[in-house]
């Protein structure tokens, strides 16, 4: 079985079709509380659903998700801190695509919606684009706010 990399934690909607119980890799960049809390809200879907589901946290994660994609032993859900990681995974062929119908919920549950299937749509290792994560936890980093005019005179 080739394992593949999906990205985000949309697990409850990844795997609700699925019939049996198995075990489920989460591995993110989550560590000390924040990890607590994803681990409390992944035993509340595993009590639901019947599978087996593990999260694994990495102050490493950007290395290491790269390292385990191409020794194919990748998670079975990953959660990438930054877009560009996963669109560079996604083009080496190395993320799965979200099911059909998943950019439709979001569309329809998320204010700006279509910005956001934006955000997690990539170009695969064939060219075509898909959608292969959502967002569910957004920090805002790097932005800087400023005067326009007071750069006019610059």
């Amino acid at each position: 079985m080739i394992n593949r990399v999906i990205s985000g934690v949309a697990v409850a909607a990844l795997v609700a079709g699925t019939a049996s119980a198995e075990q489920l890799t989460v591995f993110g960049p989550w560590l000390g509380p924040d990890q607590e809390v994803v681990e409390s809200v992944l035993a509340d879907f595993a009590e639901k659903s019947g599978h087996d589901v593990r999260y694994v946290g990495s102050d490493s994660f950007e290395q290491q998700i790269v390292v385990d994609a191409e020794a194919g032993s990748a998670p079975n859900v990953a959660v990438f801190p930054q877009p560009g990681l996963a669109s560079d995974m996604a083009s080496r062929g190395f993320l799965t695509p979200l099911k059909d119908g998943t950019g439709d919920w979001i569309r329809e549950n998320y204010a700006a919606g279509e910005s956001w299937v934006n955000l997690g749509t990539y170009a695969g290792d064939d060219g075509e684009e898909d959608l292969y994560g959502f967002f569910y936890k957004v920090d805002v980093k790097s932005l800087v706010w400023y005067i326009p005019e007071n750069f006019e005179d610059a």
